[in-house]
């Protein structure tokens, strides 16, 4: 039996080695991605905190949280379709938790807990009456929201972009897996850190249309503009840059959230606390895919009701050419940008201002 894991682990860390060297050749090509300069306020085992600048007499600040499987820069794209350039130019100072290489026992409490608070602390050290508002998609909008749900008092407004916070039914696509999937501790124990190709497979698998037909057809429908089609093979590099996941990490995700829905039901214990939708009491900005399975409406709507937050909107997000991966598109498509983008920065001007 350990001759067959140590011959499963050597072949899906041997698929990631091969998509890093495709993501090089395609660097090569031109479509690696062109960040913006940062500085490093903070660096921890499994987190670096990037600092861009912005506004120094600006007293809101953002702070992005990034999903954990893949690279952080796809909130930094390339300038034109940048969420961090974007803040900057709406005065906000703005910072980055870059996920680094995982410790093999980091879990949610690490991730969503002590890392981001830490994180804050460090911001608090540079501007102690600051208000600090969250940013976050994907599985890092988990993050930010068991974080304003632990330390409400630190968080000013959190704005959640396709978060998965409610599962059960409303896991979408990835419910036959999860559902008749192997357990995750069975997962868990082939690798130290699971593999971003096992990520990567179990996304393909449960939803192919999603993960591989919609690519194929946003190429098709990008090959009319030089700009559409940089743009998506820009996010085809990004989507070969995955990030393993501690196995720790991985199992509370798939038994916790996705299994047991214990943040939606109020179950979740997170460092000996236990966690409700109805701690979260930040204004609160939920933007959400009305056509997504991978993240159905009722995943992100659902939660976005059962929060403690008396100020809060929601708005969807319709799509864009040029985006690859529909999931993504929120973070740096053009009409994510023209259009949703400038509602949130707006919506968070007005609630600072009624913070101040």
């Amino acid at each position: 039996m350990q001759t067959v894991s140590n011959g499963i682990r050597w072949w899906f860390e041997s698929m990631d080695k091969a998509r890093r060297r495709r993501g090089k050749a395609m660097d090569s090509l031109g479509y690696g991605p062109a960040e913006s300069p940062y500085q490093t306020a903070l660096a921890l085992p499994g987190v670096c905190l990037r600092f861009y600048g912005g506004n120094p007499h600006s007293n809101s600040i953002a702070l992005i949280v990034p999903a954990p499987i893949k690279r952080h820069y796809i909130w930094d794209l390339t300038p034109e379709c940048s969420v961090v350039q974007h803040a900057m130019r709406e005065d906000m100072q703005v910072y980055l938790a870059e996920w680094t290489e995982p410790g093999e026992n980091q879990g949610l409490a690490e991730f969503a807990y002590k890392m981001l608070d830490q994180c804050v602390r460090a911001i608090r050290t540079k501007h102690p009456t600051g208000q600090i508002f969250l940013l976050s998609h994907s599985l890092g909008g988990i993050f930010a929201a068991i974080y304003s749900a632990m330390r409400p008092e630190q968080v000013s407004g959190l704005v959640l972009l396709e978060a998965p916070l409610h599962f059960g039914g409303a896991s979408g696509s990835f419910t036959p897996l999860v559902t008749f999937g192997p357990r995750a501790n069975t997962v868990a124990r082939m690798f130290d850190k699971v593999p971003g190709s096992v990520l990567n497979m179990a996304s393909v698998m449960a939803s192919p249309a999603t993960f591989q037909v919609e690519r194929y057809g946003d190429f098709m429908a990008s090959l009319g503009s030089t700009r559409t089609l940089r743009t998506h093979m820009l996010v085809e590099r990004w989507m070969l840059d995955e990030s393993p996941m501690p196995g720790r990490l991985f199992e509370q995700v798939v038994e916790d959230l996705y299994r047991k829905d214990s943040l939606m039901r109020g179950t979740l214990t997170i460092a000996g606390r236990t966690v409700s939708p109805r701690n979260v009491t930040a204004p609160l900005l939920s933007v959400y895919d009305p056509h997504s399975v991978v993240i159905p409406p009722d995943s992100v709507i659902a939660f976005h009701e059962a929060t403690g937050s008396d100020e809060k909107r929601l708005l969807a997000y319709e799509g864009d050419t040029g985006v690859a991966l529909a999931h993504v598109g929120a973070l740096m498509g053009e009409n994510a940008h023209r259009i949703l983008w400038p509602q949130i920065f707006s919506w968070l001007a007005v609630m600072g201002a009624r913070r101040h």
